[in-house]
């Protein structure tokens, strides 16, 4: 696959969010390395917007979440959050980002973290609410702004939802790090890989994505988030509504009827 521009891919590059694209796997880079990539409010209005733009385009199938610099993401700006002491201030802010976090999950394609460095507090939080994650050995993971006297309530929201809970809550408790072999055990990133091999890491997990109907995956991307939340009940009602519906779609009735026939299916484009 050859790159090719993203509808982002313009932006100058300085840019704190730049974009490009590989076939139907989109990149997007947290671009303020000095600040080792830190959740300023333009940093997360320049994301939501490549991420919005995303979901409203066929043509993308993955979405990769990188960084630049030595760093993945350091969480909130803290120097921006501290010039500015207000409630009504703080409220917005952390609405910016829980907004752009819930974009990730109800957006129906698969979104990778390809984490380095360090992903503390709000940083931790966005590999956390990433679909998948594939961090480089030597990475590091805390959520350490019990350090500073402030509890990190929202990214325990995602932390909590892909940790056991004592794991979850120790490291909220503690604010220490972790590396990224225990991160994977934890259940926070799916793979560790060298650094070297981390771009191949992506892609062979981003490739096999973009093997299956798009259909599929975004309808089993919406399921499997919305019964995390049910009980197993109204959750197995959901995904029987769900499974039919898919059933009946072109692509599974092509998959299914080339199983029983021992060939591939030939699946249409997108």
């Amino acid at each position: 696959m050859s790159a090719v521009p993203s509808a982002g891919q313009g932006a100058p590059a300085d840019a704190p969010v730049l974009a490009s694209r590989n076939g139907g796997v989109l990149t997007l880079t947290l671009n303020r390395p000095a600040q080792f990539n830190a959740l300023s409010s333009e940093l997360m209005s320049a994301l939501q917007i490549e991420l919005e733009r995303a979901a409203a385009d066929p043509a993308v199938r993955v979405v990769v979440i990188a960084a630049a610099g030595k760093a993945f993401c350091a969480g909130h700006d803290l120097r921006e959050m501290r010039a500015q002491p207000s409630l009504d201030y703080y409220q917005k802010l952390f609405a910016q980002c829980s907004r752009m976090m819930m974009t990730i999950q109800r957006m129906p394609q698969p979104v990778i973290a390809r984490v380095h460095g360090i992903a503390t507090a709000a940083g931790c939080q966005l590999v956390a609410m990433c679909d998948l994650a594939v961090a480089a050995e030597g990475a590091r993971f805390a959520v350490s702004g019990v350090n500073l006297g402030l509890f990190c309530s929202t990214p325990s929201v995602a932390l909590s939802r892909n940790l056991g809970r004592k794991q979850a809550f120790e490291m909220l408790v503690t604010g220490e790090f972790i590396d990224a072999w225990a991160a994977k055990d934890k259940g926070l990133v799916n793979a560790v890989v060298p650094p070297d091999h981390l771009d191949a890491e992506i892609t062979r997990i981003a490739s096999s994505i973009c093997a299956k109907p798009a259909v599929a995956i975004a309808a089993g991307k919406g399921l499997f988030y919305r019964q995390l939340e049910m009980g197993i009940e109204a959750a197995y009602q959901l995904a029987g509504q769900t499974m039919a519906c898919n059933m009946m779609d072109e692509a599974a009735l092509e998959g299914v009827q080339a199983f029983i026939e021992k060939r591939a299916p030939d699946w249409k484009p997108g």
